[in-house]
């Protein structure tokens, strides 16, 4: 049975800090509390308007946290300059725009090849995995292959979307994409990653699919944190991956 890591999405532990500002509460704190609790990794998005994630929490991330930062970036100068001084473990490149209040949907790798193409390059020139934030769809995963890139992030947003509205139908529909591409990407030499949207209702057929590598769950955690705290609500996320790889893969060997 291949092991799922999870990584822990920080970012809204800032929003809470922005919407008063100073320095609490800190998401090096959350970061600390999220590898007590199980986390493989550390994400944080530093946006363009640093409506979250500031400067100084990614310096602080890199020199006080032991588990590896996946940095989610726009494509652009500023942040690659960021991402080459500060050399996290990995980065991600996401679609950005100032307007939405959260990222609405995949990275169009088709027809921003040229455009991406120098950043998947410098990034992992210096060392620092790459992955692409897309769509759970066959040509945007050949076209990640194009651009070299060694990882992909599967948006999840659509599956979660269709259980939030109670749409079984659509919801079985978006599961079947997520699983098809996962299989697709591992065919192809791609390491298969997903995120966006996930709870403990949704984690669980997510988890089953084989092929995924690691899941990356950030703000329904921070929610959950408020009523029973950020270690309690990343064990039981934890706890639910395994438990759904496990009986997946009991399943299949059956």
């Amino acid at each position: 049975m291949r092991y799922l890591r999870l990584g822990v999405n920080i970012d809204h532990v800032a929003t809470i800090r922005n919407a008063r500002g100073g320095r609490h509460p800190d998401p090096v704190r959350a970061a600390q509390a999220a590898a007590g609790a199980g986390a493989d990794g550390i994400t944080a998005h530093l946006r363009e308007d640093r409506r979250h994630i500031a400067d100084p929490d990614i310096v602080r991330l890199v020199e006080e946290i032991d588990l590896p930062l996946n940095l989610e970036m726009a494509a652009t100068g500023e942040m690659l300059e960021i991402a080459l001084r500060h050399g996290p473990h990995a980065a991600c490149i996401v679609p950005e725009k100032r307007e939405e209040r959260t990222t609405e949907g995949g990275l169009n790798v088709i027809q921003g090849h040229n455009h991406l193409a120098p950043y998947v390059r410098a990034l992992q020139e210096a060392g620092i995995r790459v992955s692409l934030f897309i769509e759970p769809e066959r040509e945007a995963l050949d076209a990640a292959v194009a651009l070299g890139a060694p990882v992909v992030e599967l948006h999840t947003g659509s599956f979660c979307e269709a259980d939030i509205v109670g749409d079984a139908a659509a919801r079985a529909r978006e599961l079947r994409r997520l699983a098809d591409a996962a299989d697709h990407a591992e065919r192809i030499g791609l390491e298969c990653h997903a995120g966006h949207g996930l709870t403990f209702d949704t984690v669980g057929d997510v988890s089953a699919i084989p092929t995924l590598v690691e899941l990356n769950i950030g703000h329904f955690l921070v929610g959950e944190a408020i009523f029973g705290g950020l270690e309690s609500a990343i064990k039981r996320m934890r706890s639910l991956m395994d438990k759904a790889r496990a009986e997946a893969s009991g399943a299949r060997s059956a």
